[in-house]
């Protein structure tokens, strides 16, 4: 079975990569990580940490991030629909505070994987959803943080109109404000 990049986004920082599924009367098998094909693609292929959260429909969760040691994401929607979302917070990229979101689903089994240097979110379209991502990084909550989900310099186009938020993600700081701090300076293009 082959896992293969649908496409990339934001400097080839963001990719979307759609799974090989046999499906048949049964019912449907996929693989969602194979060391080899990741790092064929060139792909971190040393996962560390995997985590499985489940929200109801409007939650919004993000823009989450760790520098230290930095944790990229390989996300999948494995029960509902969720919008998810990636921003670059590369100091000097290109595409510095640009963002990408994809519907992904358990219907289309596509993943996003988002590198270390991005913050991450997500926001629920379907009465319940569940989100499984694997990190390159376990968690440190001495070296993580958030942006907030509707900076205006960002500007995130959330498909939800009346979001559920958590009350660390409501009084998250700006992208300027992460910015100004010694801690972005991790994450240099």
């Amino acid at each position: 079975m082959k896992i293969s990049i649908e496409s990339k986004h934001l400097s080839d920082g963001v990719v979307v990569l759609q799974p090989e599924v046999f499906q048949d009367e049964r019912g449907f098998f996929m693989e969602t990580f194979r060391q080899d094909q990741f790092k064929e693609m060139g792909l971190p292929h040393d996962f560390v940490q995997h985590n499985h959260s489940g929200s109801v429909k409007d939650v919004v969760r993000g823009l989450h991030f760790q520098w230290e040691p930095g944790m990229g994401k390989l996300m999948r929607v494995p029960v509902g629909a969720a919008f998810l979302v990636a921003v670059d917070i590369r100091k000097g990229s290109p595409t510095f505070g640009k963002w990408y979101g994809r519907e992904v689903s358990a219907e289309n089994k596509l993943m996003i994987y988002a590198p270390p240097s991005f913050a991450r979110g997500f926001a629920v379209l379907s009465d319940y959803a569940e989100i499984q991502y694997i990190c390159t990084g376990m968690y440190n909550n001495k070296g993580e943080s958030g942006i907030r989900w509707n900076d205006p310099a960002i500007n995130v186009e959330w498909p939800v109109k009346n979001p559920i938020l958590s009350k660390k993600d409501e009084v998250a700081q700006t992208l300027a404000e992460w910015s100004a701090r010694p801690e972005s300076d991790f994450f240099k293009f």
